[in-house]
């Protein structure tokens, strides 16, 4: 016969605390469902109406306001019971960090989700813990962007007659490459709009380019994935190809490096870096939350876990080991490769999709997301965003995935 402390604590382990889910994300949501995580999706106004005709419990959100009022999204969470936040796009990380302040009792959440969120902070908290980055400066005005612009040049020990070194301008808190100017001529500077500072300046970073995807709970990785990019915010290959795989090690300790930089306990962080020619690594950027590039699909294809889940359950404190240990896989257990084109129209205008047949019966072949365009007019690009579809490629040698991204990256889908 059952005690009335065992059948409190069978209601209590029922009633398991929502994790406050902070963007509009159907497929965290999904993965939520399946692994009975219980959840409040926290979103904007307007993104509530489906949710709720589908008996989901909602709050509705401006990410972008901050005032006196903003205590009030931690009080509605609160009173819902939920025991922590979990950010899915760039604009809700420091939100999750100001919720986790006082639902975790983490005094420091919000300090580390502004190490995210702002540039120049992250890079600066980076080199002082060791970790190599290249030149930066936080930059006000044109006059600045020159200074630093021809600072890197006189270093570089560029001739008059050379073409000279480029510089990066990134805005201080914007998402992956939103707003992100190639700088090659000190034309360039004197053509920025005036809207374009404050931003950081950067040195250019050559050789491989490469993300993490370091899923981590209490302290220690329990999976990761490299994915190798082929050309930056069109192409990508996950896992990493053998040339990464063999300073695998190398990479992790970097990972755990950084993990200590910034107080990374749980959750999954997303880092960028760079392979030198010779074998050094230097730092680029780190998020967390969910990557760009579809990153996680292709992960889900290479490696047949779902890392939807997988960020939930690793952002949870309390998951029990055991059951991490039974959701990831080996990281070296993948029996193919995954990899992806984003399409977008190489001109002005367009009136329908002319996808390649050859792609189409391509045995790597694996799906494409691809749609018949609804106005003539092909939207203006945003950093790598308002693709007008992707091509997803699956197999199991990594170089063919390569030199089809590669080839059809000239190809115009559209006509």
């Amino acid at each position: 016969m059952a005690t009335k402390a065992s059948v409190a604590a069978k209601t209590s382990k029922a009633k398991k605390a929502p994790v406050a889910l902070l963007g509009y994300s159907l497929e965290t949501m999904e993965a939520a469902k399946e692994h009975n995580i219980p959840f409040v999706a926290v979103v904007p106004e307007g993104f509530d109406t489906a949710l709720k005709e589908d008996g989901i419990d909602v709050v509705t959100w401006d990410f972008y306001m901050r005032n006196q009022n903003s205590e009030r999204l931690s009080e509605k969470l609160v009173e819902r019971g939920v025991s922590h936040a979990v950010p899915l796009y760039e604009e809700t990380v420091e939100w999750a960090g100001q919720l986790n302040t006082v639902l975790l009792k983490d005094p420091r959440a919000f300090q580390r989700a502004l190490l995210f969120r702002d540039k120049a902070m992250m890079k600066r908290n980076a080199q002082m813990n060791g970790i190599r980055v290249g030149v930066f400066e936080e930059i006000h005005s044109r006059d600045e962007a020159l200074a630093f612009f021809e600072d890197i040049n006189e270093a570089r020990l560029r001739l008059q007659e050379e073409a000279p070194e480029p510089v990066h301008l990134k805005p201080l808190s914007a998402a992956g490459s939103v707003g992100h100017v190639f700088v090659r001529t000190r034309q360039d500077i004197a053509d920025l709009p005036d809207d374009a500072f404050p931003c950081l300046a950067e040195s250019h970073l050559a050789g491989q380019e490469f993300s993490v995807e370091a899923f981590i709970h209490k302290g220690k990785i329990e999976f990761m994935n490299i994915t190798e990019y082929v050309h930056l915010g069109y192409s990508q290959i996950v896992p990493e190809t053998p040339k990464l795989t063999k300073i695998r090690p190398k990479i992790r300790k970097a990972i755990e490096k950084l993990m200590k930089a910034f107080g990374i306990v749980n959750g999954m962080i997303h880092p960028e870096y760079f392979l030198d020619a010779e074998g050094e690594l230097h730092f680029g950027e780190v998020a967390a939350r969910v990557p760009g590039g579809h990153i996680f699909e292709l992960i889900q294809k290479a490696h047949g876990f779902n890392p939807y889940a997988a960020f939930l359950l690793c952002s949870d404190p309390n998951t029990p080991k055991s059951v991490l240990d039974k959701f990831f896989p080996k990281e070296q257990d993948h029996k193919i490769f995954a990899a992806n084109l984003m399409v977008y129209p190489r001109k002005a205008s367009i009136h329908q999709l002319k996808f390649p047949q050859e792609l189409a019966d391509h045995p790597y072949m694996d799906r494409h997301t691809m749609f018949e365009p609804v106005t003539s007019k092909v939207a203006e690009r945003v950093g790598f965003g308002n693709h007008y579809g992707t091509v997803f490629l699956a197999g199991e040698d990594p170089e063919i995935l390569r030199e089809l991204v590669q080839r059809y990256e000239d190809v115009d889908f559209y006509e």
